[in-house]
């Protein structure tokens, strides 16, 4: 609140100097109100060698030795006044302010509450009272208390000032509560005073870009360019406003033209803004490279104050360079310990890095600095929403061309006890019949399992259980294991090894065999800074029946856009089984697949999203002829609270399986999920 106090400085000089006004002592109030600190307390200084008992030089002596960066000796200097004079209310006053200049805010309150219980019309007193309430946060008293000093002194510019700032203190309070109506109203309500305010809309701009009305916002920004200067800052807030509304080729476009305009103006503060804006909206649209060497180009021309650290520790987040990005907050914070970028966006990097609990610790410490700060909120509430313990019901019905249909039912429960450790039940029924052949079957699974984190990015999972299968008037129980081990040895790789225990119980036939398949497999993921990707699975199988099958599936895919989310690629499956056994289930010497696919996932509100995945090409078993194949998917996603989640599905496919080539089969479902508690389990345990 410096500039409340510049300003009530000001008002006090005023008001008292006209009282002071004395010939001899004309060029120390001159030093005064011209803010001449040094000048005026060498001036008073000399003049109370020889007027020692004069208190309107020691008052003045004492405003120019506070005002001079003395605060403490300005207030003792007022404090033995008082002993003199203990009920004189310019020495009063002054003493108080003195409390202001050292911030000691908390002392200076009571004596201001006195002093305004006294003195209930006194123009002065109540504008530092409410001046005081203001650099305290108490916005909401310091705002009744400015308004009754503008009632003494209606067309008093300098108080309309102090209230501004009240106000903008006061709505950015409102703001940081997620009271976004009210904090809108109270910005609106300092146009009545100043019209179109460059800070009023500003800020105005800045909470339409917290609740994503990039419409507004963008309003807003049009608003406030009125002159070369302010086009250039309208600009980067547009381009900001395009990133918020998703819309990162127009953000980029928005910062080359603020980047040619600031080249006129010469204006070293705007320029850096703009540079930055810039570099952000080249890493927005994945042009790393351009984005290095622009930064290089910064880090030559200025070095590395924290604005260009801030841009490199991006660049490194979004290239998945975290080690480095770590070491880039890090350098932040012991430049500056309190700074927001720094401590939130080290957050997301240990986040990032599979480091949990420095996280939660990064977090906290983010919002003991910014209280109530709603990204630094957001971060933990995510954080809490992945390690609190849930409930995810799934139901389905299947059916295919073989007149096969069957009904599932799946519930599991996931229960983190620490960010290291999770377990997690669940029990699924399924039942299954043949319409044609009226042949029936069930599935009764109930499964335990726990998931581990060995190291950072290194997870080993186990779920183990029983399978107790019913055909009929038969039924057998037999047991089931999945085990994996999941690595990140570098960044964008990932691995996992697998080895699974399963029972196969597609279908009611497939059930009466009591077929028990032990999957050996291994997966392997590519990610890349340019846009492609590539996954491959290698799987083993060895069943029950002596029969095995080798499989192979890569996928080559390019992310052709980010919101929505657009991916194409290119799918190779080949398949080989040892034996044949053509009239139990599909199971060929040869099988190859080649198909073309595209999916895309994006939002249609903000809490209703949607996928649409569909992929179509030709298989080939053994040597019979080429076939076409298609498959698709959509699915849409709803969040009705925090807690509450729901996905309905369908899928079709008439790609080979465990039955047959040609076959047909779809697949409808709905999945629930609840979050059972608010915060995880151990929420405490962190706090702590």
């Amino acid at each position: 609140m410096k500039y409340l106090n510049q300003i009530f400085l000001t008002l006090i000089l005023f008001h008292f100097i006209p009282v002071f006004s004395q010939e001899p002592m004309d060029i120390g109030f001159n030093h005064l109100e011209q803010g001449r600190f040094e000048e005026a307390e060498t001036f008073f200084a000399s003049y109370l060698l020889d007027h020692p008992d004069n208190k309107t030089a020691k008052i003045c002596y004492g405003r120019a030795v506070g005002l001079n960066g003395e605060p403490q000796r300005a207030s003792q200097l007022f404090a033995d006044l008082l002993y003199a004079f203990p009920n004189d209310f310019e020495v009063q006053i002054n003493y108080n302010e003195s409390l202001l200049w050292g911030k000691q805010f908390q002392a200076a309150k009571p004596l201001y509450k006195v002093l305004v219980d006294e003195n209930p019309n006194n123009f002065a007193a109540i504008l530092g009272y409410a001046n005081t309430l203001s650099n305290l946060k108490e916005f909401e008293d310091a705002l009744k208390w400015i308004n009754k000093a503008i009632a003494l002194q209606p067309i008093n510019e300098s108080a309309k000032i102090s209230r501004k700032y009240i106000q903008l203190g006061y709505a950015n309070t409102l703001v940081n509560l997620q009271d976004y109506s009210s904090g809108l109203a109270l910005l609106e309500e300092i146009f009545l005073d100043f019209p179109e305010d460059k800070d009023a809309l500003l800020n105005l701009a800045n909470v339409h870009l917290i609740t994503k009305d990039v419409a507004q916002a963008r309003a807003i920004y049009q608003r406030y360019a009125t002159t070369p200067r302010d086009s250039v800052t309208a600009l980067n807030g547009i381009a900001l406003a395009a990133h918020t509304g998703e819309n990162d080729k127009e953000a980029l476009k928005l910062s080359y033209r603020a980047l040619e305009r600031v080249k006129s103006l010469k204006d070293s503060i705007l320029t850096e803004r703009t540079l930055e804006r810039h570099v952000q909206a080249l890493i927005w649209n994945s042009k790393y490279r351009l984005a290095k060497n622009e930064l290089d180009t910064l880090v030559q021309q200025y070095g590395k104050p924290i604005w260009v650290l801030a841009l490199k520790a991006t660049l490194s987040m979004y290239t998945a360079d975290f080690k480095s990005t770590l070491v880039l907050y890090d350098s932040i914070l012991k430049k500056d310990s309190t700074s927001f970028d720094g401590n939130l966006g080290k957050a997301n990097a240990l986040f990032a890095s599979d480091l949990i609990p420095q996280a939660y610790d990064a977090a906290f410490k983010t919002l003991d600095i910014y209280d109530n700060q709603k990204d630094a909120l957001g971060f933990v509430e995510k954080l809490n929403i992945q390690h609190s313990p849930t409930l995810e019901e799934h139901v389905a019905y299947t059916f295919d061309n073989g007149n096969n249909i069957a009904f599932a039912n799946n519930t599991l429960i996931h229960l983190p006890l620490s960010t290291k450790f999770k377990t997690n039940v669940s029990y699924q029924y399924r039942t299954a019949e043949n319409t044609a052949t009226r042949t029936k079957a069930n599935s009764h699974v109930l499964l335990a399992g726990f998931q581990y984190k060995l190291f950072p990015k290194v997870n080993l999972k186990s779920v183990f259980g029983l399978n107790n299968s019913r055909f009929m008037e038969e039924a057998y129980t037999q047991p089931v294991l999945d085990l994996k081990l999941q690595l990140k040895p570098f960044k964008l790789h990932n691995v996992e090894l697998g080895y699974q225990r399963e029972v196969q119980n597609f279908n009611a036939d497939l059930i009466e065999r009591e077929i028990v398949m032990n999957h050996y497999g291994i997966t392997y993921n590519l990610g890349t800074n340019v846009d492609f990707g590539w996954y491959t699975q290698l799987m083993h199988t060895q069943q029950t029946d002596s029969n095995t099958r080798n499989l192979l599936f890569t996928s080559l895919y390019y992310n052709v856009l980010r919101k929505p989310a657009l991916k194409l690629g290119l799918n190779y499956q080949y398949i080989t089984f040892k034996d044949q056994v053509p009239t139990i289930y599909f199971s060929p010497e040869k099988y190859q697949a080649v198909e073309l696919f595209a999916d895309l996932r994006g939002k249609i509100s903000e809490k209703t999203g949607y996928m649409v995945s569909a992929a179509s090409g030709l298989q080939k078993v053994e040597d019979d002829e080429q076939s076409a194949i298609f498959r698709a998917e959509t699915a849409m996603d709803h969040q009705f609270s925090k807690r509450w989640s729901a996905r309905v599905y369908a899928k079709y496919s008439n790609i080979a399986s465990a039955t047959a080539a040609g076959f047909e089969f779809t697949e409808i479902g709905l999945k629930i999920k609840w979050l059972i508690t608010k915060k995880p389990l151990f929420f405490k345990k962190i706090m702590e």
